[in-house]
C-alpha cells in the first residue's frame, strides 16, 4: 500500500498566523487536502484536528511538521506524541526545522531511529530547560520590581468617606450587603472585603 503524506499546523490563538506553516509544508510537498490545522491552545492535546489525523495515520505514512514544537509545548508531550506517532502508529516524522529529526533517513534501521530518537530528547530537554529558564527570569524580574515598590494589578479602589456609617447600618442588620455595596457604588465583594478588613 502506497504511504500517504500529512502536515500538521498549529496556531496558538486564533489571531496568530499560520502562513508560515503552510507555506512550508506545500514546499514539501504536501498536498492541500492532506494539511491538517487546529487554532487553539496547544496546553493539552484535545486537539480535533490533531487527534484526526493521529487516527489517520497507518504504518509507513508521513508526518510533516515545520517545528517540533507543533507536537508538543514540554519535554514531556513532545515525547509522547513522538512515541505514538513513530511506535504506536509506526508512521515516519520529518521536521523540517530540523534536518536530524527525520525518520525516513533511517531506513527503518535501528541506528538511525535511535539518532532520531536521541536528538529528538536532546532538543526537548533544552526548549524545556529554556522555557523554565524564562519563567525563572519574569519571577525574579516581578520580585526585583516588587522590592523598588512597582505595584501589579489594578490600583485598590479608595474607601469612601461614608463606608464607616453605611458598614455600621449593615452590622445592625437595617440593610444587606447589597443594598450596602449599591450605596457605596461597589460591587458587593468589594464591600464585604472592606467590612472584613482585607
Amino acid at each position: 500500500m502506497e504511504s500517504m503524506v500529512y502536515g500538521y499546523v498549529r496556531v496558538s490563538t486564533k489571531e496568530q498566523c499560520e502562513d508560515r506553516q503552510l507555506i512550508a509544508l506545500r514546499e514539501f510537498p504536501v498536498a492541500e487536502n492532506h494539511i491538517f490545522m487546529d487554532k487553539l491552545s496547544g496546553k493539552d492535546f484535545n486537539r480535533p484536528q490533531y487527534q484526526k489525523l493521529i487516527r489517520r495515520l497507518k504504518p509507513h505514512d508521513i508526518l510533516v511538521v515545520k517545528s517540533i514544537d507543533r507536537l508538543g509545548r514540554n519535554y514531556d508531550e513532545i515525547l509522547d506524541q513522538w512515541r505514538v506517532i513513530t511506535k504506536s502508529r509506526q508512521a515516519d516524522i520529518v521536521v523540517l526545522d530540523m534536518p536530524l529529526l527525520d525518520t525516513r533517513q533511517s531506513g527503518r534501521d535501528l541506528t538511525g531511529t535511535f539518532v532520531a530518537d536521541l536528538v529528538l530528547q536532546i532538543l526537548s530537554y533544552v526548549a524545556q530547560t529554556e522555557r523554565e529558564n524564562i519563567r525563572q527570569r519574569q519571577q525574579e524580574g516581578i520580585a526585583a520590581a516588587r522590592l523598588r515598590g512597582v505595584r501589579f494589578g489594578r490600583p485598590r479602589k479608595q474607601v469612601p468617606a461614608e463606608f464607616e456609617w453605611v458598614r455600621q447600618q449593615w452590622e445592625q442588620g437595617r440593610i444587606t450587603s447589597r443594598q450596602a455595596a449599591r450605596q457605596l457604588g461597589v460591587a458587593q465583594d468589594t464591600f464585604l472585603r472592606w467590612a472584613h478588613g482585607k
